[in-house]
């Protein structure tokens, strides 16, 4: 399980340290695809392959237009942007290219446990998105906005 926030930052080569509490369970490799919100989801192989099993499977459901066509699409952004990568020695992984221009990011980073993957943000989108999320949050509460 991913939990926290960390702020790592981008190396001139496009490269990134993952939080030291995350590299055992990434040791082997992570997935990296498109995410929603214009952030990156970084998956373990094994659950990288537990989504690939799910998107199959769905696929095969899929009865009217409307979720063949849903299910395609989300293959397609799901493997079409997806990039293996395996952690160096001291952690990092390198993002690509492209996965970085989707994402906006340049050095200031943002990674975020999400229970199953990884997020890597740009920290200004990060910080723009959890304070409107803070406050969609607390509005569905009735709280005042979380600090």
């Amino acid at each position: 399980m991913f939990l926290g926030t960390h702020t790592p930052r981008l190396d001139e080569k496009g490269r990134l340290f993952l939080p030291a509490k995350y590299r055992e369970e990434v040791q082997e490799g992570v997935v990296i695809t498109k995410g929603q919100d214009r952030c990156l989801y970084v998956f373990p192989l094994a659950e990288f392959a537990r989504q690939a099993a799910e998107l199959e499977a769905a696929e095969r459901a899929a009865v009217t237009p409307e979720d063949k066509k849903r299910t395609r699409m989300r293959t397609r952004q799901t493997f079409g942007s997806a990039s293996d990568e395996t952690p160096d020695r001291q952690g990092r992984i390198t993002v690509p290219a492209a996965l970085r221009a989707y994402a906006g990011l340049d050095r200031a980073c943002t990674v975020v446990g999400a229970n199953t993957r990884l997020e890597i943000w740009d920290s200004a989108a990060w910080e723009a998105f959890n304070a409107a999320s803070d406050a969609a949050f607390a509005e569905e509460l009735d709280e005042e906005p979380l600090d």
